[in-house]
């Protein structure tokens, strides 16, 4: 999987917002230009083994990571680190 090349900030901040449940792949790809694939891979690759079986099955399936599968849209916090 190509990675685009990323600054330490930017790599932290697209862990932070892939670890937090309610921020959607969808939201990631719009700040930062990354697929789904791509967001795994960047885990994969700076989480400890451990830590990436833990994440992939606690978003595997979780319809809040996913914007078309979510029951709302609207009224839900958003951080001010948030482009959209």
């Amino acid at each position: 999987m190509e990675l685009p090349e990323l600054d330490s900030e930017t790599i932290d901040r697209v862990l932070e917002m892939a670890w937090e449940d309610r921020t959607t792949f969808e939201a990631i790809a719009l700040q930062f230009g990354l697929q789904e694939k791509q967001v795994i891979a960047l885990m994969r690759r700076e989480m400890k083994p451990s830590s990436f079986r833990m994440w992939r099955r606690r978003v595997t399936g979780r319809k809040t990571k996913h914007l078309k599968e979510r029951d709302f849209l609207a009224g839900r916090f958003k951080s001010a680190n948030q482009n959209s």
